[in-house]
């Protein structure tokens, strides 16, 4: 798949879920939906916040900072950094739902997901492995 091709297919994969967030969110009632509702809800805005936090860092990256590295590397990482903060909007918002979030909680979830992002994903290990070839 050339990168063209990716980001022709993310970017409508992301139109899509926003498309079918924006009909979750007219077509259902978030007190009598009940758990279902609540999760097409939050599946379709994960996967949205997704695709249009991949692409549109990728792109900035792409026409900011010029590097040398290999193009795909820099898709996987945006991907995976897309995923992160798309899982911290979510987790926010379900602590928001439940009324559970308050500053101190939502500085943990900070400190949580940083620390998930420096340490995990950043590791030595996991940028010395060779993914495209």
């Amino acid at each position: 798949m050339t990168l063209r091709q990716y980001l022709i297919l993310m970017s409508l994969g992301t139109l899509i879920c926003w498309a079918a967030w924006v009909v979750i969110i007219n077509t259902f009632d978030p007190n009598t939906a009940g758990i279902l509702g609540l999760l097409f809800f939050y599946v379709s805005l994960f996967l949205a916040l997704v695709g249009t936090f991949s692409v549109i860092v990728f792109l900035i990256r792409r026409v900011i900072i010029k590097n040398d590295e290999v193009i795909f590397r820099h898709v996987r990482r945006t991907l995976r950094q897309s995923i992160v903060v798309s899982t911290l909007i979510i987790f926010v918002l379900f602590l928001l739902q439940k009324q559970l979030l308050t500053w101190w909680n939502l500085a943990l979830v900070l400190i949580l997901f940083f620390a998930i992002e420096g340490i995990v994903f950043t590791s030595r290990k996991y940028n010395n492995q060779d993914y495209v070839r």
